[in-house]
């Protein structure tokens, strides 16, 4: 095992002129009983107006599924669900570890996490990858969001250049541009980014040399593809032979699904075949410390908790944390507490089986969501392929094929694809036109245009209604059965 490689020369002017905050480094002292502590202005835990926060979860290992409700026999504690209370002064007691007082929740704290949790989503790396160098460490985050924001000031200045998919996700794509940053585009395939086209567009760009790629590596949006081991080991090669940075934005990595099959059922996986059926991260190869790893709670467990974390080499950790300082100082006490509370009474095994939990209720869902497809779409028009990951369905249509492309469109398949998206919003279903997705000044030279739909939010009966309204449009216009 060896050390990661420093790579402070892709730092931007402003993440090498910050420094630790002089008050931050005083706080150490503020837990040493040896020391009146008179340098924070820290509000007194007495008057936090909340005594003690409880919550109900369900009971590992989930035998009725994620989605059952929690039952109880009169007069007595419910006998699948665990009860989480948070005092403000004192651990809860029981088979729990020591939770994170409200005390200390509600308090400043290290911008970092609390320890408690960080050590825990720590060891849930360590079970799912293997980094090639030990030198790595987890620090949370206020979701994805703020971690994109983070990594762009860390990394970019106006003018610099960093590598997206051909459809990337918008909101980064929009906070880039905002900031004067440069793209170059990578053509993707049914296996996301083809490393040879990417080797390839670097050996033709002329400017400055990119700071970092920027992938959706599992299910990624909006296509829904999955980049293969094989190609992440190609792709990271290219990395270093071009010295840039990995930043893999993965949080659909659970929703990692089982292969489309008509009538079948979701597979039994034990927590031994659940990990070995998942795909390997940026970080399994990263023997250079050039893999920046971000990860959420949005889509397995509660966006609204806003919490996310960051794996990344220490030193990198180190520039985010001068960031976070300044910025948003830490992820919320509310939501580390509670999370926290989750993670120590599910324990690791309980948190790997409610992920094969959200796997099983995704799969149903997306077999669903295929099922009504291949019933109501005409597909000697329609091309849909099952998503193998990822929380959307993507439905491609040769705009040539439209009656009117010549006439009426002028030949232009953007001008096909509004019109179906104003035609499906008149008809009573909105699905987000692809696009919404592609990367600024990159020129996607095809006929072909796609519908991003999300089949994991609406139920099963708005969903079913939203593709049949969908598809009466495609026959409407493309004068099919």
């Amino acid at each position: 095992m060896t050390g990661p490689i420093s790579f402070s020369h892709l730092y931007s002017k402003e993440c090498n002129l910050r420094e630790r905050t002089i008050l931050e480094s005083s706080l150490k002292y503020a837990s040493d009983p040896s020391i009146a502590f008179l340098g924070g202005g820290l509000p007194r835990p007495e008057y936090f107006p909340w005594n003690e926060l409880s919550a109900s979860s369900p009971l590992p290992p989930f035998a009725n599924g994620i989605t059952s409700h929690c039952t109880s026999s009169k007069g007595k504690d419910p006998i699948d669900s665990i009860a989480t209370i948070i005092y403000k002064n004192q651990f809860s007691t029981g088979n729990a570890a020591a939770d994170i007082e409200l005390s200390r929740a509600l308090q400043y704290g290290e911008s970092a996490g609390f320890t408690e949790l960080v050590e825990f989503i720590r060891e849930h790396t360590k079970i799912l990858h293997h980094v090639p160098h030990g030198d790595w460490n987890v620090i949370l985050t206020a979701g994805n969001t703020q971690s994109i924001d983070s990594t762009i000031r860390t990394f970019c200045d106006r003018g610099d250049y960093v590598i997206l998919e051909e459809y990337s996700y918008p909101t980064t794509m929009e906070n880039l541009r905002s900031m004067g940053i440069n793209f170059l585009t990578v053509p993707m395939d049914h296996n996301g980014i083809i490393p040879e086209k990417l080797r390839e567009v670097l050996l033709n760009h002329k400017g400055k040399m990119p700071k970092f790629l920027y992938t959706v590596p599992t299910g990624q949006n909006p296509t829904g593809c999955v980049i293969s081991d094989e190609r992440k080991q190609q792709i990271y090669r290219i990395a270093q032979e071009f010295d840039f940075l990995i930043v893999e934005d993965d949080p659909y990595y659970f929703l990692q699904l089982d292969e489309y099959a008509a009538n079948a059922a979701p597979s039994e996986l034990s927590r031994e075949e659940f990990i070995s059926s998942l795909t390997k991260s940026f970080l399994d190869f990263d023997c250079d410390g050039r893999v920046i790893r971000l990860e959420s709670t949005s889509k397995i467990l509660a966006p609204g908790a806003r919490l996310g974390w960051i794996v990344a080499q220490n030193s990198i950790l180190d520039a985010y944390i001068k960031l976070h300082e300044v910025t948003m100082f830490a992820a919320s006490g509310f939501s580390q507490t509670l999370m926290n509370g989750l993670f120590s009474r599910w324990g690791q095994d309980g948190y790997l089986d409610w992920l094969k939990g959200v796997r099983k209720e995704y799969t149903k869902k997306r077999n669903g969501a295929t099922d009504l497809i291949y019933k109501h779409f005409p597909m000697d028009v329609t091309k849909f392929e099952p998503p193998s990951a990822g929380m959307f369905i993507m439905l491609k249509f040769d705009a040539s094929k439209h009656p009117e492309f010549d006439s009426k469109f002028n030949s232009k398949p953007v001008e096909v694809e509004m019109h179906l998206y104003q035609e499906g919003i008149k008809n009573g279903c909105l699905m987000i036109p692809g696009s919404y997705f592609i990367v600024p000044g990159c020129n996607v030279k095809s006929n072909e245009i796609f519908f991003r739909g999300a089949y994991a939010a609406p139920d099963h009966a708005t969903l079913e209604s939203g593709l049949i309204r969908f598809s009466d449009v495609i026959k409407n216009e493309f004068k099919c059965n």
